[in-house]
């Protein structure tokens, strides 16, 4: 999930001062607003049809009809900044959460307030992940994040129990290595999606993000370096990304793996396979998970015709109904953001407890440093990638990042 943001850190600091120019005095003419543009970048299927659906519900129920573009997820932020500058901004736009205050720093966003919305009732990651300066500027109605996958038929013949702690994944991981399986497979690429694979472990052992070269993230990422060290998850994890863990779990390559619920509608293609969820392990017993937050947030953008964004608000309230977020929920795969909701779709999916769960004391990357969060993401993936590949020690290599 972490993912779609590698042109942002580079366009924004110099496209700031333009969008801040463009939003404040669109030229929009006034009179009924009968329609209403949409950019998201949910642009594949299953995501593209369930959204184009929901969205235009939601404008049936306003009045108005949805002019909905979807675009490839690399290009949106680009397309957000040059509509910016150009005075095209869409009325409705989603972003990828953690890319949300570095899009508020422009001034290119509304506050929620404005229009009478409010978070009431989300969960605390959500949230903050939509903050910016004390002000919510979007609602995101569901959102994901990352379980510990196992293969039940390989566990079981190896009478191996679902690790709850890390001594026991390391256990458990090194008994199920055989032949060409690996016990664990994971994520360590050298991009965000690198990062988010790490967090839970570097977050749950009290690691921070505004100094990763800290005892408590060294500890977490020697036992990423003891798994593949040992055998137990293969030197490709450092070049294998989220799609391609599947595939080896899938083809019983890797008896357990850490990934998300986005990969269920893959894994159903194999009715043979029989697998469950359960939490990423925590360093000792007991330990609270604190995984990253996922998912998308839906925002208004200042397009400088007030009929327009209000209308547009309607459009951000109607996604977010308890109705529609747990519909969105269902129909992804993912978790709805009002905490309340949580045990119906729990009710109906089973196998989305353990992510359902995480949610609750999940956190948003962005959390602590806002619009600085890409510069820690970098630092962190590259610190996992330098300890993997064996280019220096945990603790060094984490030194090396932080003050490189």
């Amino acid at each position: 999930m972490a993912r779609r943001r590698a042109v942002l850190a580079t366009v924004l600091a110099t496209t700031s001062a333009i969008v801040l120019t463009a939003c404040g005095g669109g030229s929009a003419p006034s009179g009924p607003v009968t329609s209403l543009r949409v950019l998201d970048y949910y642009n594949n299927e299953p995501d593209k049809t369930v959204y184009a659906q929901m969205l235009d519900a939601c404008g049936q129920q306003n009045g108005v009809t949805i002019e909905r573009e979807a675009v490839p997820g690399s290009s949106l932020i680009a397309k957000v900044l040059q509509q910016a500058s150009s005075k095209t901004l869409p009325d409705v736009l989603m972003l990828d959460n953690p890319d949300l205050q570095q899009i508020a720093t422009t001034g290119a966003l509304a506050p929620v307030s404005d229009f009478g919305l409010a978070p009431t009732g989300y969960a605390p990651g959500v949230v903050s992940a939509a903050t910016y300066e004390g002000k919510v500027y979007g609602l995101q109605p569901v959102t994901n994040t990352i379980g510990l996958f196992y293969n039940k038929d390989i566990l079981a013949q190896a009478g191996v129990q679902p690790p709850t702690t890390w001594d026991e994944l390391k256990t458990a991981a090194q008994k199920l290595t055989s032949g060409n399986r690996y016990g664990i497979a994971f994520t360590a690429t050298a991009d965000y999606e690198g990062t988010w694979q790490f967090l839970p472990f570097m977050w749950t052992a009290g690691g921070d993000e505004k100094d990763i070269a800290t005892p408590q993230t060294a500890e977490a990422l020697q036992l990423w370096v003891d798994l593949v060290n040992s055998g137990s998850a293969s030197k490709s994890v450092v070049t294998w990304g989220q799609a391609d863990v599947n595939e080896q779990f899938m083809a019983g390559n890797a008896a357990m793996m850490i990934n998300g619920p986005w990969q269920f509608p893959v894994l159903a293609k194999d009715p043979a396979l029989k697998y469950a969820v359960v939490p990423i392990p925590g360093p000792q017993a007991g330990a609270t998970p604190v995984a990253p937050l996922g998912g998308e947030t839906w925002t208004i953008p200042r397009t400088g015709n007030p009929d327009r964004q209000a209308k547009a608000a309607k459009i951000v309230e109607c996604l977010n109904t308890e109705a529609n977020q747990l519909a969105l929920a269902t129909k992804r795969s993912t978790v709805p953001t009002k905490s309340a909701l949580v045990s119906q779709l729990v009710a109906q999916q089973p196998d989305m407890a353990a992510f359902s769960s995480a949610v609750q004391t999940a956190r948003a990357r962005t959390g602590e440093l806002g619009a600085e969060w890409p510069k820690a993401a970098t630092r962190i993936y590259t610190a996992v990638q330098n300890a993997l590949t064996g280019g220096a020690a945990p603790l060094a290599a984490l030194q090396q990042a932080q003050n490189g």
